[in-house]
């Protein structure tokens, strides 16, 4: 597999991560998952001199969407933590809630 072909595979398997997201896809985040994993692999062994421009050009590409990506699943988290929160009752899902006489502040 050439380095060009493995940042294109990199790049559809980023735009699928960011459908699986917006879906909420657990099984196609979990493969595309894998299938990242497998390509960094392959693509660490590349050295960044051996990089053509259409290379660059797909590794910036690779790049964007990645951060895309964590930007997103880091609003969903936010999103699962505060619906966790509100079920609790509280803005501190750990917090005991125990405020009488001889509780110590939190």
């Amino acid at each position: 597999m050439t380095t060009r072909t493995a940042l294109r595979q990199m790049l559809a398997l980023l735009e699928g991560e960011r459908q699986a997201l917006a879906a909420l896809d657990i099984d196609r985040i979990t493969n595309c998952t894998s299938g990242k994993m497998e390509l960094c692999d392959r693509l660490d062994k590349v050295r960044p001199e051996e990089l053509d421009e259409e290379c660059l050009g797909l590794l910036d590409a690779v790049r964007r969407l990645n951060t895309i990506n964590r930007r997103l699943r880091n609003l969903i988290a936010t999103n699962v933590q505060s619906r966790i929160d509100a079920m609790a009752g509280a803005a501190g899902t750990y917090d005991s809630g125990q405020r009488g006489p001889g509780a110590h502040p939190a």
